[in-house]
């Protein structure tokens, strides 16, 4: 079963930035779509940005929009979010997730397999 791990997560000032990553040991990340997830305390998760499985179709919530930037090297089975200009609204746990199917995102339905989260405090 895939199985993904999120990395990167840490303490950081408003302004400030960082890149979060998604592993899949074992599994070529490459054959799924991949959305990043985030949920705030005392809020419902949300859909933060997404990468079809080619790359060629990219979406970010209208939060995020010119702060936040997908990616995929699939040379290192890796998809990455940088995170730049962070807020501290932007505190929340953040989960990836793999789909195989049509995508969903922002919707949860269509990803079967997730990560456990990494947690990042935008704070000074």
């Amino acid at each position: 079963q895939l199985r993904l791990v999120e990395s990167g997560g840490a303490l950081v000032q408003p302004g400030g930035s960082l890149r979060l990553s998604c592993a899949a040991p074992g599994f070529r990340l490459e054959d799924y779509g991949i959305g990043w997830f985030r949920q705030a305390p005392g809020k419902e998760r949300e859909g933060v940005s997404y990468i079809s499985m080619g790359g060629g179709n990219i979406a970010y919530t209208d939060s995020v929009k010119g702060r936040f930037t997908i990616s995929r090297d699939n040379d290192k089975n890796t998809v990455y979010l940088q995170m730049d200009s962070l807020e501290p609204e932007d505190t929340a746990v953040y989960f990836c997730a793999a789909s195989e199917g049509p995508s969903s995102w922002p919707e949860e339905w269509g990803f079967a397999s997730w990560g456990q989260g990494t947690q990042v405090t935008v704070s000074s």
